[in-house]
């Protein structure tokens, strides 16, 4: 009853999200109660229907996967245990041969790269997958931190190695985790894409961020998050709900030290990010009915000019998928969050597992 009585006092809100620079309504009047927030489309039926004979990511079946490029195969494994691939339906034309000489002006394109009108360049990149784990049961979250921290720094060993390339702009690593999440295989793996472009969501958080550390002096990500939006906190790394969180139960992991790239973490922060996302992975999993989900690691871009590391912060965003974008925020890009984002916090941060 008393929480019946809390949640009429609760108006709708709009937020604006300073990081992002975009605009969340929050409508609690459009939900449950936030500890009853399921998914209806758990991961474990579909993951279970998918044969592992002629899956191309399983141990054995290499030869029916896309070139490698690299893998991690520890001295005392009989096997692979991380393998990085072209992937088979790239997005983009891989990017072969030597980088021209970057031009001076920021965001302008290399001389090797077609140029076809203002409006149009060659689709040149590249586009690979990191085929987290040899065996087909297995799932990201079953790997303890050590695992999981190999596969991050699997992460960053291939963007050092595109990185240097002058043509390229920017990475996003992705995962996508069941069907509806935009998963086409249930093999547990993750993708990279570089472009030779900066995406608008990475142009307009570069503006928003740089125009934060103008009116402030300070990183946005680096000031001191309020408690009633933490969720747990490691020695390298915290976790929260943002305070305008588009989505619900969207969980942001973040360095606690400032760091514009993700490509500059070691192997002690691999580790110890591994312990938060697989404890970040384990509560969602628990919490909202094992739902599918994405998380993507948002970096800094590469040759940009002038240097965006004073105000760039890179941090790993978690997004269950648990509604969907519909006719207004497809329109307008303003979204509408049901679950005020400490009420989701709150919920996350008292999630117990069973000893």
């Amino acid at each position: 009853m008393a929480e019946a009585e809390e949640k009429k006092k609760q108006l709708p809100e709009i937020r604006k999200d300073a990081v992002n620079n975009r605009w969340v309504i929050f409508s609690p009047a459009r939900s449950r109660r936030p500890s009853d927030f399921k998914s209806s489309k758990s991961t474990s039926s579909s993951d279970s229907n998918q044969s592992s004979a002629n899956c191309p990511f399983c141990s054995g079946n290499e030869h029916l996967c896309a070139p490698e490029i690299f893998r991690v195969q520890p001295d005392s494994e009989p096997s692979w245990t991380i393998r990085v691939v072209q992937n088979m339906y790239p997005a983009l034309t891989r990017a072969d041969g030597e980088d021209s000489v970057p031009p001076p002006l920021k965001q302008t394109l290399d001389e090797d790269l077609e140029v076809v009108d203002d409006e149009r360049i060659g689709g040149v990149g590249f586009h690979e997958v990191v085929i987290e784990t040899p065996v087909h049961s297995v799932h990201l979250l079953d790997l303890d931190p050590v695992r999981l921290g190999d596969v991050l720094l699997a992460y960053k060993k291939r963007i050092d190695q595109l990185r240097t390339r002058n043509s390229i702009r920017y990475i996003q690593v992705f995962k996508n985790h069941g069907a509806s999440a935009g998963a086409s295989l249930s093999h547990s793996h993750s993708q990279l894409i570089a472009l030779p472009i900066l995406p608008p969501a990475v142009s307009s958080r570069l503006e928003s961020m740089k125009h934060f550390f103008e009116q402030t002096g300070k990183c946005k990500l680096c000031e001191v998050q309020p408690k009633e939006f933490l969720i747990n906190e490691s020695t390298h790394f915290i976790s929260i709900v943002p305070f305008a969180a588009t989505f619900p139960f969207e969980v942001w992991i973040i360095p606690r030290g400032h760091s514009p790239h993700f490509h500059d973490l070691d192997n002690e922060k691999a580790v110890d990010l591994g312990g938060l996302l697989k404890l970040m992975l384990s509560k969602i999993s628990l919490q909202l009915n094992k739902p599918p989900f994405n998380f993507m690691v948002h970096t800094s871009p590469f040759h940009f000019n002038p240097p965006c590391e004073p105000y760039m912060h890179w941090f790993l965003q978690i997004v269950p998928q648990l509604t969907s974008a519909a006719g207004f925020e497809l329109a307008t890009g303003c979204h509408i969050n049901p679950i005020f984002p400490e009420d989701a916090a709150k919920v996350l941060r008292e999630v117990q597992f069973l000893s």
